[in-house]
């Protein structure tokens, strides 16, 4: 039997290629220009522009960035459901905090809807006090 990926599954998926590669470029293509972040990062805003610094901090701040999709499951009306763990190393200055050098893994979740081939609306959630508390203690 042959299992076949949904387009939704495919972009919700390739999302994580861009932190990965740190393709800043590549949020043009995987998001609308008017995505609705519905958790952006304090102080950014939650369209397009707080996609690509996101991917941005991630690229400046993590060097051999890994993410791994735990769980996926997709749901009516494009709705596609994640859960990964990502890896990294801390060599740069990301969210505040300075360089570390130490290894960083955590886990998040994202709820994205796929419309036309593009994510047009993100819920997010990452486990940020696991990664402060590997970066600083």
């Amino acid at each position: 039997m042959t299992t076949t990926i949904s387009q939704a599954r495919a972009v919700a998926t390739r999302n994580y290629l861009l932190y990965d590669t740190g393709d800043v470029a590549g949020v043009d293509e995987v998001f609308a220009p008017d995505v609705i972040d519905h958790n952006p990062v304090p102080g950014t805003s939650t369209g397009i522009e707080g996609m690509r610094f996101l991917v941005g901090e991630v690229r400046n701040g993590f060097s051999d960035t890994r993410h791994e999709i735990v769980f996926q499951e997709e749901l009516p009306g494009g709705w596609v459901v994640n859960h990964w763990r990502m890896t990294a190393v801390h060599t740069g200055d990301a969210f505040g905090l300075a360089a570390s050098g130490r290894p960083v893994s955590l886990t998040g979740t994202d709820i994205v809807r796929v419309v036309d081939g593009r994510i047009t609306e993100i819920y997010h959630v990452e486990e940020l006090l696991q990664m402060r508390l590997q970066l600083t203690a």
